[in-house]
C-alpha cells in the first residue's frame, strides 16, 4: 500500500477589495480590507528517499511571486481578480501555483477565523 500524506504551507495577504457582484448596499461592496490567510495543500505519496510527499521550500518558492503580487495591494487591480471574491482568490492562486506544484492539491483561503473557501482544481 502507498503512503498518502498531505503537506501544507500557511501565509497570510494583507489587502484591501471591493465585490463588484453584490448590490450597492451589500457591505462587501464598500471598499474594505482583510488580512487572509493562505493555506497551500500538496498530497500524494511520501518519497521513500526524502520522506516528503513536497519539500515546504517547494511551496515557500512557488508562493513569493504570489506574494508579492498580493500583499499590501488593491485586489481589483490585480489582473484576473477583478471581483476578488474569495473563490476568485483561490481560483487565482491555483492557477498561478498548478505549473510549478503538480502535487498540489487544495487552495483554501480564509478572510476571517471562521469564513474561508477551499479550492481543488
Amino acid at each position: 500500500m502507498t503512503a498518502i500524506a498531505e503537506a501544507f504551507c500557511e501565509f497570510t495577504v494583507a489587502a484591501s477589495r471591493r465585490l463588484t457582484g453584490v448590490p450597492s448596499d451589500h457591505p462587501c461592496a464598500r471598499m474594505h480590507g482583510h488580512t487572509f490567510l493562505v493555506r497551500v495543500v500538496a498530497r500524494g505519496p511520501i518519497d521513500p528517499t526524502t520522506g516528503f510527499v513536497v519539500d515546504f521550500a517547494d511551496i515557500q518558492r512557488g508562493w513569493a511571486p504570489l506574494h508579492e503580487a498580493l500583499d499590501h495591494r488593491y485586489l481589483n487591480n490585480v489582473p484576473g481578480l477583478e471581483n476578488p471574491t474569495s473563490e476568485v482568490l483561490s481560483r487565482w492562486i491555483w492557477e498561478r501555483l498548478a505549473p510549478a506544484l503538480p502535487s498540489l492539491w487544495a487552495v483554501e483561503v480564509r478572510e476571517t477565523g471562521n469564513s474561508g473557501v477551499v479550492f481543488r482544481g
